[in-house]
Order: C-alpha cells, then structure tokens, then sequence
C-alpha cells in the first residue's frame, strides 16, 4: 500500500472513529480501526486535532462538492434537496458534521463549519436564483434532518407524540429510512 493510500485509509477509520465518538475518540481508536500503529497516526497527521481537522475537512468537501454539482435552472432546489437527501445514506459523514458544529470551539474547525453553512447557503441562492428565506429554509432543513437522523428519532416512533409529529413532516418525503 502506497503512503498516499494508508492516509486514505487513516482518514477513512478516523471518519467512522469520529462519528461514532465525537472529538473524545482517541488517535489509538483510530489506529486500532486502521489496523495501523498509534505512533504511525501522529507521525502522519500530527495530533488528534489535526487529524479531526483533516477527517473534518473532507467530509465538509464532500458536502459542498455535491451541492456544487447540482446544475443552476428551475429544477435546481428540489435537485440540491436530492442530492443532500442522497448523501443521507453515509451516517458517519453527517454525524462527523454534526460532531463539527459542536467542536466548532476550536477556531479552524470552527471556520471549516461557518463556511459549509454559508457555502451552501450561497450555492442555493446561485443555483435556484431564490431568497435569502429559501436559502435559510434549505440549510435548516438539512441541519433539521441531520439532528433527527443523529439521535435515531424515526426508529423511536411512539415515543413522543411531538417528535412523531416533527420526524413525520420533516422526513416524510425522503427514502424510506432503515
């Protein structure tokens, strides 16, 4: 395996290892779901920090790079809303995002996360030529989806009647979600 290649598969593991423990989760955890040393994971990335950065980056790249790919005309809000939809099937990068906004603390996450949200924003306004509201309204509506998808509420149905209510009309019109 090439060096470029085990980076790939570093940052991979770090994306599942991050997702599921948030900035807590230890470079060991990574290297352990790498199959590659903790030394190997700081000697490559430098820290944890760096390595969360990096891991961070990418899935925001991703995000973006989806959106962009969305061809501006009549059609191009409900095909941004296809497109993030599509991207709901990868938990661990909306979880990774989620973790993001909260590490958001840590000033270069923190400018990585503002300029998702408003790089989509701006993306949405230039592709469908519509308002700062419809802007708002799709970024809320994806930051809505991926705080319900991040606790689970559709497997929690009759929990909550008013969670029903919410999970009901904001996730009614995706995929059936397993």
């Amino acid at each position: 395996m090439t060096g470029a290649e085990r980076r790939e598969q570093i940052l991979a593991a770090a994306r599942r290892v991050f997702a599921e423990g948030g900035y807590a989760a230890s470079t060991d955890e990574v290297a352990r779901a790498a199959g590659v040393s903790q030394p190997y994971v700081v000697r490559l990335f430098g820290s944890k920090r760096e390595l969360f950065l990096e891991t961070y980056r990418q899935a925001s790249a991703q995000v973006l790079a989806t959106l962009s790919s969305v061809a501006p005309g009549p059609d191009a809000g409900k095909d941004m809303g296809d497109a993030y939809v599509g991207l709901l099937d990868d938990r661990d990068l909306l979880r990774l995002l989620m973790h993001g906004f909260i590490a958001g603390g840590d000033t270069e996450v923190g400018v990585v996360a503002r300029h998702t949200l408003g790089e989509a924003f701006r993306l949405f306004r230039e592709r469908t030529g519509g308002t700062d509201d419809d802007a708002r309204l799709f970024v809320a509506q994806g930051m809505l989806i991926n705080v319900l998808l991040a606790v689970d509420a559709h497997r929690h149905v009759g929990e909550d009647t008013g969670m029903d209510g919410l999970v009901f009309c904001t996730l009614q019109h995706l995929t059936p979600l397993s």
